[in-house]
């Protein structure tokens, strides 16, 4: 099943500053930053106190009232980019069996806000070791479960195909993009809506990362805090969001006459197998991960126009990228054009991949590069084109898009225009 191809032919997002596509990429090109104070919760005491949130209204992007009150946001937030997607796509009902459609979700921590709300429910607030069950919502299984998430997308659409969570930290939704080409090409699926939503800016999560010191302390400067590549970064911005994208088997798609924004001409993972979160400063793992996707999609390094940076602000990353880049691409490292759109979204944690994809899908169609945010003081050890403050117009026919995550996680991506996926 090898000749068959992935193309992308819808796309959906919930970002920070932006509810649906337009908006998200009107946001990207400005270079707005979108971290504020966090208003989700007191915040007072922590660490870190700002974060990029979505100004998100469930009844208001569509959903009923049943999914506004049963469901958790990370939920919501898919179901209002998968149906945006499925719209821009173009496909209708009926128009593919559901038996061939499958559905790709990735998340890092899930419900994870409706799940500590309820766990405060059953233990009084923590007080209690030996909890009490009754107060606990009838929902409360599907937050402890990620799977949920796809899950509920699948019935949305009456995708009877494949259905699949994915939880492999950082690096989600890239992986859930990649494993969803990879049922198109194996001929287990037509249509494969893919993606990944995170809604993490609860208590728990920003203590976890405060605790390791991981995230920003720039809680006076909330504008400028999330700064890739910059010598005076202090950590990531944490966000939330979702991007939904429509992969489709390109000839399928060409035959009904689908937009196409782009193929998924390559994809693959590595492991550092080395901490759960450092990493090597020498990026062998991700610059090997690269090597692998450019060979698979049959793209010289030299050939690759545009690379989204994994970006998330901190040194031990930025070093570990750039040099990954300098081992994977070479001397080409050094002319092509490197961006973060964290610096300006933050790092939703399993949901920035699909926004990262959704971006360079738009990158691809657009012929623009959106800029490195709050890049003001170069980090020597950062010496690539990072494309600071202002978005660049450039002729891209391949995008690399990469991701790092705890645990070791190393994931590259490669998107092709359409013609590139037709020369291929």
């Amino acid at each position: 099943m090898r000749g068959r191809k992935a193309v992308i032919t819808g796309l959906g997002v919930v970002s920070p500053g932006a509810v649906g596509v337009r908006a998200y990429w009107d946001l990207l090109t400005a270079g707005r930053t979108t971290t504020r104070p966090i208003t989700h919760f007191d915040a007072t005491g922590f660490r870190s106190r700002i974060a990029a949130e979505c100004d998100f209204n469930p009844v208001a992007a569509g959903l009923d009232a049943d999914q506004a009150g049963r469901l958790d946001r990370v939920t919501q937030f898919a179901l209002v980019s998968a149906r945006e997607a499925m719209a821009d796509s173009g496909l209708t009902a009926g128009a593919v069996p559901p038996e061939r459609v499958g559905v790709v979700v990735g998340s890092a921590v899930g419900c994870t806000t409706r799940l500590e709300e309820n766990y405060l429910r059953v233990s009084d607030r923590g007080r209690n070791w030996q909890v009490d069950q009754s107060p606990a919502v009838p929902e409360l299984y599907d937050y402890l479960v990620p799977s949920s998430i796809a899950a509920e997308v699948a019935w949305q659409h009456g995708a009877q195909g494949q259905v699949e969570g994915v939880s492999t930290g950082c690096t989600s939704g890239l992986d859930a993009v990649g494993k969803a080409a990879q049922l198109i090409e194996d001929g287990v699926a037509d249509v494969v809506i893919a993606g990944a939503s995170e809604a993490p800016i609860s208590p728990i999560t920003t203590a976890s990362f405060d605790a390791i010191k991981a995230t920003t302390a720039r809680n006076d400067d909330p504008e400028h805090a999330s700064r890739p590549f910059d010598r005076t970064r202090d950590g990531f911005v944490l966000g939330e969001g979702a991007a939904v994208l429509i992969l489709e088997e390109a000839e399928t798609a060409r035959r009904r006459g689908a937009h196409i924004y782009g193929s998924v001409l390559g994809f693959a993972q590595r492991s550092n197998a080395y901490h759960m979160t450092g990493l090597r400063p020498d990026g062998r793992e991700l610059g090997e991960a690269i090597r692998v996707a450019l060979d698979l999609a049959r793209v010289d390094p030299t050939q690759v126009g545009y690379v989204n940076a994994h970006g998330s602000g901190t040194r031990q990353n930025d070093r570990h990228e750039t040099a990954a880049f300098k081992r994977s691409l070479g001397a080409h490292a050094y002319d092509v054009p490197v961006s973060s759109i964290k610096s300006m979204i933050g790092h939703s944690l399993g949901a920035i991949g699909a926004l990262e994809a959704a971006a360079c899908a738009l990158v691809l169609e657009h012929q623009v590069v959106p800029p490195t945010a709050n890049l003001t003081e170069p980090d020597p050890e950062c010496d690539l084109d990072y494309v600071p403050l202002v978005a660049r117009e450039h002729q891209t026919d391949v995008v690399l898009s990469v991701g790092s995550g705890f645990g070791g996680f190393q994931t590259a991506l490669v998107l092709g225009r359409p013609e590139a996926t037709e020369a291929a």
